[in-house]
């Protein structure tokens, strides 16, 4: 795995410790994940302990240690996406992708995560794919929803 980026990244934030959660943002956008070697090397660069970058790392559900799909599907199940079907939505993409919740396709094409709001209520049920955002999805409106990704 080519880590030269990661150099970048670091040289970007500076190597102060509070832009550890900026490095790993940006690492993480980078390789879709949290590469071991990728963490080595910040620890390197900001001269501080692997376990600290392990425990900020692991904190935080926004980074992950594993690889994530191009695609990371979320589908809330807060109380009024749960009431509105939230649950047969996930489902649904479960099948439809082969992928359960919480894992990602053999593929790396999308990852199927259940979240406990997106606060946006008022749309629900809610699907968001990466920064895209879906109100009041239907399970008819799956396959439309998904045809932009499944190219």
């Amino acid at each position: 795995m080519d880590l030269q980026k990661v150099d970048g990244i670091i040289e970007k934030h500076g190597s102060r410790s509070g832009a550890l959660i900026e490095i790993l943002l940006d690492v993480q956008e980078e390789y879709r994940y949290l590469p071991e070697d990728a963490l080595i090397k910040i620890a390197n660069g900001l001269n501080t302990s692997l376990s600290r970058i392990y425990h900020v790392a692991t904190f935080f559900k926004a980074f992950s240690l594993v690889p994530r799909g191009k695609y990371c599907i979320s589908v809330c199940l807060g109380t009024a996406c749960h009431v509105g079907g939230g649950v047969k939505i996930l489902e649904k993409l479960e099948r439809d992708l082969s992928v359960p919740r919480g894992g990602t396709s053999a593929d790396l094409s999308f990852s199927l995560d259940e979240v406990h709001c997106l606060g946006c209520c008022g749309l629900a049920p809610v699907v968001t794919v990466n920064e895209d955002l879906y109100g009041k999805v239907t399970l008819s409106k799956i396959p439309g929803m998904m045809k932009k990704y499944t190219k």
